[in-house]
C-alpha cells in the first residue's frame, strides 16, 4: 500500500493500531511528511531509532523535525544526557571534583580505622558481650566471655526414659496450648464504619499563607483517598480543606467524590458553588451535567454539555455523555413533559364583568386526564378566561388545550381583544391537564347539571360548589336559545366534559344554519370551540375541518390557526403545522408556544427532508396589517426586573472573564515571541475589562520597558503598587523605568525594596551595583567645585568695624534672619535646615531639632535627605543637643533611619562624615540613661555604621 493510499486513513483514530507493528511502507519521507497523528509518528520514530529496520540518520532527523512541528513537547523528542566525564567538563571543574572525592575518601577511611581500633568493652566490666565479627577487638585474657557463676549455674538436663513418653496425653497438651493462645491473643476488631475524621479545622490563628498551605495539604490527602477509591474519606478531607480556605479545586473534587457516592444533591450544591466562584468552569459544568443526567433532568444536562463542547470540542467525556443524554431524551420524552391536572375556565367575552366578581372565590376543580392529542404527554395552555372561540383574543402560551404549552411556558399569559383586555383562561399551579393522542375516551371528576328548561336564569355547576353562571347571557348576534347552548358548552368544556360540550356546540351550529342568521364571527367561534372539543378527544381530522371552516369565515383568526397547527402536528403533518405556526407568529409574535413549536418542528423537518426542507414547504400566507395584533406588555414586577438584571450581570461578568482570560493569554504569547507592541495592545484591552488587575499592569509595564517607553512603564508600576503595595515585580520594573529615565536615586530605592523582600534576586543585586556607580558619577558631575570669590578687605576704626562685622555676619551666616524654629511642613523645615547649614550654625540646627518631635523628623526630611544634611544633623546632635537632652538624641536617631532613601544616602557618605557619625554613637553610648541602654545604642549604631 502506498503512502498516498494510507494517508486518508490517518485522521481516523480507529484505524491506527498502536499495539501492532509499523509497516515498512510507513518508514518513508512522503508518508512521514503527510502524517499528522502524533502518537503514530512517535511510534515510527521509536522504530527508526531501534535500528530493527536499518539505520537511517537523515530519516530519523526528518521525523524528529516533523514531530517537533506537530507537538514540541512530545516525550519522544526527549534525549538523555550522557554521563559527565573528564572530557565533557572543564579541567578546573574536573580537578575540583576529583579533589573533593579524594578528601571524602580519606575522611571515610580515617573514621573507619578509628572505629575498628576503639574497644567495644571500654567501661564494661561484667557484661556478656561477644566481640564483633570481623573487627580487630577481642575479649581480654583476664575476662572470659561467660562468668563463672553463670557457667556452672545450671546442670545439663538428663534424657527421659521412653516409658515417660507413653504417659503423655497429647490431646490435653494441644488443648492447653490452644487455651493459652486464646488468652494471649485478643480478638481482632475490624472497623467497618465510616472514617472518624473531623470535617472542620480551626485555622483562625493562622496566617493566610499558612492557611493556603494547610488547605492544599488536606486537599492532597483527599486526592490520595480518592485514588484509593475511599470516597467517604476523600469527602471528609475535602471538607477540611474547604473549612480552611474555600477553593474551586476542592469544591470540584468533592463534587466528583459525591457523584461516585451517588449523593446527587450534595454534588449539585458543590457544582453550583464552583460556578458562583468561577463562572464557566468546564469541570463544574460537566459534573453538574452528570448529576442532571442521573437525576433524570436530561434537558438541563444537555444544555450544560453543549456549553462544555462549545469551549472544548474535543472533550470525549462530554461528547459521550451528550449522546447518551440525547438518546434517553428520545426514549423517554414523557420525562421531559410531565402531564399534570389543570383547570380550564372558559366564559364568553360578554360575561367578563359578572365573572370577575366571582373569579376570586372559585374553587379549582381538577379534571382527569382526557384523550391524548399530539402523540405525547403534554399540558394545557396557560390562560384565564374569555370566549374560547373568539378569534380576536390572543394566547400568550400555546393556546387552549394544546400540547406542550405548560412545559415550554412556565408563566401565565393573558388574552386581549382589540377593544379592550379580557382574561381567557386560568391555570392554577397545582392543577394541570394531560392531553395525548389516542382513541375516543374521556373521564371527568366534575359533572354539570344544567337547567335545560330555560325557566331560570342561573344554574349551579356541580363541579364548582357555590358558583353561579348565567347560562342565558347574550352571545353576540346569536338568539337566546343558541346563546344558551353555547354557554352550556362553555361550562361543560370548563369542567372537562368535552363530548357533552361538543354536542352542545353542534346543536348551536345546526340551529344557526336553520335560523338563517348572518353573523360569520359568531359561527366562526362555534366552529373553533367545537374544534377544541375534537382536539381534546383526539379527533384531529374533524378538528382540522372545523378550524378550516372557522378560518374561512374569519380569516387569520388566532385560535383556529393554533388548534389546526396542533392537530396537524398530532397527525405528523409537520409541513402544514409549520405553516400555521408561522402564520400565528405573524399575527402575534409574542405567542411563546408557537416559537417553541416552530423550533421543534424545524428539527424534525431537517431530519425528515434534509437541508432542502424549506423548498418542500407550502406557501406561508402573508398576514395583512389589519389582522396583526400588537399586544402591549404588562409592566414587569420589581422582582422579575431584578432577577433579569442579576442574570444579565452574571452573564456579562462570565463573558468578560472569558474574554479577559483569552486576551491575557494572547498577550503572554506575544511577549514570549518578542512582539511587545502586539502584547501591549492585548494588555490594554484586558485593563478595559478589569482595571483592578495588578498582574496586567506589571505585564504591560514590561512591554513598555522593552519598547523603551519608560514614563508609561513607571505609571503602570505605580498603578500596580497602589493595588498591591508589596508587589516585587512592580518595584523591579519601576526601578528599570527610573534607570531609563536616569533617576538613579529612585531606581536604587526600588531595587533595595526588592532585595529587602527577597535577598536572592541576583538581577536586582547586579542592577543595584551598577546604579550605585551611575549615581555617584551623576552626583560628582552635577556638583563641580565652586570657584572661589575674591573678598576685598578694608581697615576701619572703632565702631565702624564692629558694625561692619555685625552686618557681614548677618548677611553671610544669617543666624538671626533665615532660621525658622517652628516649621509647619517639610518645605519650611527644609528652608530652615538649609539656612542653618549654609551659615554653619549647628546650634540653630540643634534648636530646630529640639523643637521637632522625633516621629515627624523622617517626614520633614523626605525632600531634603542628602549626605550633607545628614552629616550636619549628626554634628548638631553631637555638639549641642547631646549634653542637653541625650534621650531626645536617641529618639531622633531611632526615627531618622526610617526616612525614605536613607539607606541610599548612607552609602554616599564620605569618610569624614562617617567618622562624625561614629563619634556621635560613641558619645551616646557613654551616657547613662533610664530610657536606653548601651546595647540599645549599639543595635541602633548597626543601622547607621
Amino acid at each position: 500500500m502506498s503512502a498516498d493510499a494510507v494517508f486518508p486513513l490517518l485522521n481516523q483514530s480507529t484505524t491506527v493500531d498502536y499495539s501492532g507493528k509499523v509497516p515498512v511502507e510507513h518508514l518513508d519521507y512522503d508518508y512521514i511528511e503527510k502524517c499528522t497523528n502524533v502518537k503514530y509518528l512517535e511510534k515510527i520514530l521509536r522504530v527508526l531509532r531501534s535500528g530493527d529496520e536499518g539505520i537511517y540518520p537523515h530519516l530519523i532527523k526528518f521525523c524528529e523535525s516533523h514531530l517537533e512541528k506537530l507537538d514540541p513537547g512530545s516525550r519522544a523528542l526527549r534525549k538523555e544526557n550522557p554521563v559527565a566525564t573528564a572530557a565533557s567538563l572543564p579541567k578546573d571543574e574536573w580537578s575540583q571534583i576529583v579533589d573533593e572525592l579524594k578528601t571524602w575518601q580519606e575522611e571515610t577511611e580515617k573514621t573507619e580505622t578509628s572505629l575498628k581500633q576503639q574497644s567495644v568493652f571500654d567501661g564494661v566490666v561484667k557484661e556478656n558481650v561477644p566481640p564483633i565479627r570481623g573487627s580487630n577487638c577481642s575479649v581480654p585474657l583476664t575476662q572470659t566471655s561467660v562468668p563463672k557463676e553463670k557457667r556452672n549455674s545450671s546442670k545439663h538436663t538428663l534424657p527421659r526414659d521412653y516409658r515417660e513418653w507413653d504417659k503423655l496425653d497429647v490431646e490435653k497438651e494441644c488443648e492447653r496450648i490452644d487455651v493459652n493462645v486464646d488468652k494471649k491473643d485478643p480478638p481482632v476488631i475490624i472497623n467497618t464504619g465510616p472514617p472518624n475524621i473531623k470535617t472542620k479545622v480551626d485555622a483562625s490563628l493562622l496566617t493566610q499563607q499558612e492557611k493556603l498551605l494547610l488547605a492544599n495539604r488536606e486537599k492532597d490527602k483527599g486526592n490520595e483517598a480518592f485514588r484509593a477509591n475511599d470516597y467517604e474519606e476523600a469527602v471528609a478531607y475535602y471538607c477540611r480543606s474547604l473549612s480552611i480556605i474555600p477553593t474551586v479545586a476542592a469544591y470540584n473534587n468533592r463534587a466528583q467524590a459525591e457523584i461516585n457516592l451517588k449523593h446527587w444533591h450534595n454534588a449539585m450544591g458543590d457544582c453550583q458553588r464552583v460556578l458562583e466562584l468561577e463562572p464557566g468552569n468546564m469541570k463544574a459544568l460537566l459534573r453538574r451535567a452528570t448529576v442532571y443526567h442521573h437525576m433524570g433532568n436530561f434537558q438541563m444536562a444537555a444544555e450544560d454539555l453543549r456549553m462544555v463542547l462549545r469551549e472544548e470540542p474535543q472533550n470525549a467525556a462530554a461528547t459521550k455523555l451528550l449522546s447518551s443524554t440525547e438518546k434517553k431524551m428520545k426514549e423517554h420524552p414523557e420525562q421531559q413533559r410531565k402531564g399534570k391536572k389543570i383547570l380550564i375556565q372558559e366564559v364568553d367575552e360578554e360575561d367578563d364583568n359578572s365573572y370577575n366578581d366571582t373569579k376570586a372565590e372559585q374553587a379549582a376543580c381538577p379534571v382527569e386526564p382526557s384523550q391524548p392529542v399530539g402523540g405525547e404527554e403534554c399540558s394545557a395552555a396557560p390562560a384565564e378566561r374569555g370566549d374560547m372561540g373568539n378569534a380576536q383574543k390572543k394566547p400568550h402560551g400555546r393556546g387552549d388545550g394544546g400540547p406542550h404549552s405548560e412545559f415550554n411556558n412556565s408563566h401565565h399569559g393573558h388574552w386581549r381583544s382589540k377593544g379592550g383586555s379580557s382574561d381567557k383562561y386560568k391555570v392554577t399551579q397545582e392543577s394541570k391537564e394531560k392531553v395525548a393522542n389516542g382513541t375516543s375516551k374521556r373521564g371527568s371528576t366534575a359533572s354539570v347539571q344544567a337547567d335545560q328548561s330555560g325557566g331560570g336564569k342561573g344554574t349551579s355547576a356541580g363541579g364548582n360548589a357555590g358558583e353561579t353562571v348565567n347560562l342565558d347571557a347574550p352571545c353576540g348576534a346569536l338568539p337566546p336559545p343558541l346563546s344558551r347552548l353555547k354557554n352550556e358548552g362553555n361550562l361543560l368544556f370548563k369542567n372537562g366534559q368535552f363530548a357533552d360540550a361538543l354536542e352542545k356546540y353542534s346543536q348551536a351550529i345546526q340551529g344557526y344554519t336553520d335560523s338563517g342568521i348572518d353573523s360569520p364571527e359568531d359561527l366562526s367561534i362555534l366552529y373553533s370551540n367545537r374544534a377544541a372539543c375534537y382536539l381534546k378527544d383526539g379527533n384531529s381530522q374533524d378538528c382540522i375541518q372545523d378550524c378550516t371552516r372557522a378560518l374561512e369565515l374569519q380569516p387569520f383568526s388566532l385560535k383556529p390557526l393554533l388548534r389546526r397547527a396542533m392537530a396537524y402536528e398530532s397527525l405528523e403533518r409537520y409541513r402544514q403545522a409549520y405553516v400555521d405556526y408561522k402564520t400565528v407568529l405573524q399575527i402575534d409574535i409574542s405567542v411563546q408556544a408557537a416559537h417553541d413549536s416552530v423550533n421543534r418542528i424545524t428539527r424534525l423537518l431537517i431530519e425528515q427532508d434534509g437541508t432542502e426542507w424549506r423548498e418542500k414547504l407550502p406557501d406561508i400566507p402573508l398576514v395583512p396589517l389589519s389582522a396583526q395584533q400588537h399586544r402591549r406588555e404588562e409592566p414587569l414586577s420589581a422582582e422579575v426586573l431584578q432577577a433579569r438584571a442579576e442574570k444579565a450581570a452574571r452573564d456579562a461578568e462570565r463573558k468578560a472573564e472569558v474574554r479577559f482570560t483569552a486576551l491575557k493569554q494572547e498577550g503572554n504569547e506575544f511577549v514570549k515571541k518578542g512582539q511587545y507592541q502586539d502584547g501591549l495592545g492585548k494588555y490594554t484591552e484586558c485593563l478595559k475589562l478589569k482595571p483592578e488587575e495588578c498582574a496586567i499592569y506589571t505585564n504591560r509595564a514590561l512591554c513598555y520597558l522593552k519598547l523603551e517607553r519608560f514614563t508609561e512603564a513607571k505609571q503602570d508600576c505605580d498603578a500596580a503598587l497602589k493595588l498591591e503595595p508589596t508587589n516585587k515585580k512592580a518595584f523591579y520594573r519601576r526601578a528599570m523605568a527610573n534607570k531609563g529615565l536616569k533617576d538613579y536615586l529612585a531606581c536604587s530605592s526600588d531595587l533595595q525594596e526588592v532585595l529587602q523582600q527577597d535577598p536572592n534576586v541576583q538581577e536586582a543585586e547586579k542592577e543595584l551595583e551598577e546604579v550605585t556607580v551611575l549615581l555617584r558619577q551623576s552626583l560628582s558631575n552635577a556638583s563641580p567645585t565652586k570657584p572661589r570669590k575674591t573678598v576685598p578687605i578694608t581697615e576701619v576704626e572703632g565702631d565702624e568695624e564692629t558694625s561692619a562685622v555685625r552686618n557681614s555676619d548677618s548677611s553671610c551666616r544669617g543666624e538671626d534672619v533665615s532660621i525658622n524654629l517652628q516649621p509647619t511642613d517639610a518645605y519650611e523645615f527644609g528652608q530652615a535646615l538649609n539656612a542653618a547649614r549654609c551659615s554653619g550654625n549647628a546650634a540653630a540646627c540643634a534648636d530646630l531639632l529640639a523643637s521637632t518631635t522625633p516621629e515627624r523628623l523622617p517626614q520633614l526630611l523626605s525632600t531634603q535627605l542628602d549626605g550633607h544634611n545628614i552629616s550636619f544633623i549628626m554634628q548638631a546632635l553631637d555638639s549641642h543637643l547631646l549634653e542637653k537632652d541625650p534621650n531626645l538624641v536617641y529618639q531622633h536617631l531611632n526615627h531618622l533611619h526610617t526616612a525614605q532613601r536613607f539607606s541610599v544616602v548612607l552609602m554616599l557618605l564620605e569618610k569624614e562624615e562617617r567618622r562624625h557619625m561614629t563619634q556621635l554613637f560613641e558619645h551616646l553610648s557613654a551616657v547613662e540613661s533610664a530610657e536606653f541602654t548601651k546595647n540599645d545604642v549599639q543595635n541602633l549604631a548597626n543601622k547607621y555604621i
